[in-house]
C-alpha cells in the first residue's frame, strides 16, 4: 500500500474572534486618542495632545499584547511565530535609520508591506507597533509622537494582510506596489496630525481648539500640502521601487520561513483503502491541522 504526503502552500495567519476583537479594539482607543482634540472644546484640557501621549501608550501596549495572545489562541500559533514577529521586528528597527533625514527614503516600509502580506492582519499589526518602537529606542527617537507612530505603522502593516490573498506572481507584486504607494501617504497623514496639533504654523495651517471640524480639517489638509508631502512622495516611491524589484524573492523567503515554521500547516495523506467485496477500492483523505 502507498501512501502519498501533501502538504498545502502557505497561507496568512488567519483572524479569529478574539484577534478581530482585540484588532477593533486597539484601533478604535487609538483613532479616539489620536483624533480627540478635533471634536474638543477650546477650553477642554484635552486639546494638549502632548499630555496625554504616556496615557495612550499605557493603553495601548496591554491592548498590542491582547492582539498577540488571541491570535495564538485562535490559531493555535508557537513561539516560533513570536520569534519570526522578532525578527521581522529588529530587521525592520535597523532598516528605518538608513534613510533617516533622507527625503523620506525609509526601506522599512516595503518590508512591513511583504511581512503583512505573509503573516495576516494580525501580526501584521503588531509586528508594525513593536517594528516602530524598536526604531525609536535604536534612534533615540522616543518621544510623545510614538504611540501615533505605532499605531499608524500597525495599520499599515495590518491593511497588507487584507489584501486578496488569492493573488499571485506578478500581479500580487503590482498590487501590493499600488497598496504600498497608498498606504505610505496615509501613514504620513496620520502621523501629521499629532505635529499639527502640538506645532502652530500660523494662520491657515495651525490648529484652533474649538474650531468646526470641517475647518479644521481644511487646515490640515493644508499643513501636511506644505510640510510633508515630499517625504511622502519619497516614501511612497522608494515603497513601489523596491517591492517591483526585490519583493518576489522576499515574499519567497517570508513564506517559506512561514512553512517551516508550520504555520497553520495543513497536512493531506492520500492512499489506497480497500472497499468491500465486490467494489472498487477508494482513497481515504485524513486532513491533519495542527492547532
Amino acid at each position: 500500500m502507498s501512501t502519498r504526503f501533501r502538504s498545502s502552500r502557505p497561507r496568512p495567519v488567519r483572524l479569529g474572534p478574539r484577534s478581530v476583537a482585540a484588532l477593533v479594539l486597539v484601533s478604535l482607543v487609538g483613532l479616539i486618542g489620536i483624533g480627540w482634540p478635533l471634536f474638543a472644546d477650546a477650553e477642554s484640557a484635552v486639546t494638549d495632545h502632548a499630555a496625554d501621549a504616556p496615557w495612550l501608550f499605557a493603553l495601548i501596549l496591554p491592548l498590542l499584547i491582547a492582539v498577540v495572545v488571541a491570535t495564538i489562541a485562535d490559531c493555535g500559533m508557537d513561539a516560533k511565530a513570536v520569534a519570526m514577529l522578532g525578527v521581522l521586528a529588529a530587521v525592520g528597527a535597523a532598516l528605518r535609520p538608513l534613510g533617516a533625514g533622507t527625503a523620506g527614503l525609509e526601506p522599512m516600509f516595503f518590508l512591513m508591506v511583504l511581512s503583512g502580506r505573509v503573516l495576516g492582519p494580525g501580526f501584521g499589526f503588531v509586528l508594525g507597533a513593536v517594528t516602530m518602537f524598536a526604531s525609536a529606542l535604536l534612534t533615540g527617537g522616543v518621544g510623545p509622537w510614538m504611540p501615533t507612530q505605532m499605531l499608524a505603522m500597525g495599520w499599515f502593516a495590518m491593511g497588507a494582510g487584507l489584501l486578496p490573498a488569492g493573488v499571485r506572481g506578478r500581479r500580487e507584486l503590482v498590487m501590493l506596489s499600488a497598496y504600498g504607494f497608498v498606504a505610505a501617504f496615509a501613514y504620513g497623514t496620520v502621523t501629521n496630525l499629532y505635529g499639527w496639533v502640538t506645532i502652530g504654523l500660523g494662520p491657515g495651517l495651525s490648529f484652533v481648539p474649538g474650531a468646526p471640524a470641517g475647518e479644521n480639517l481644511v487646515r490640515f489638509l493644508a499643513y501636511v500640502l506644505a510640510t510633508s508631502l515630499g517625504w511622502d512622495l519619497g516614501r511612497a516611491v522608494l515603497t513601489v521601487v523596491l517591492t517591483l524589484t526585490v519583493g518576489g524573492a522576499l515574499l519567497r523567503a517570508l513564506r517559506r520561513a512561514t512553512r517551516r515554521a508550520n504555520f497553520e500547516a495543513q497536512v493531506t495523506f492520500e492512499g489506497p483503502a480497500e472497499g468491500s467485496a465486490g467494489e472498487a477500492p477508494h482513497r481515504t483523505h485524513v486532513t491533519y491541522d495542527p492547532k
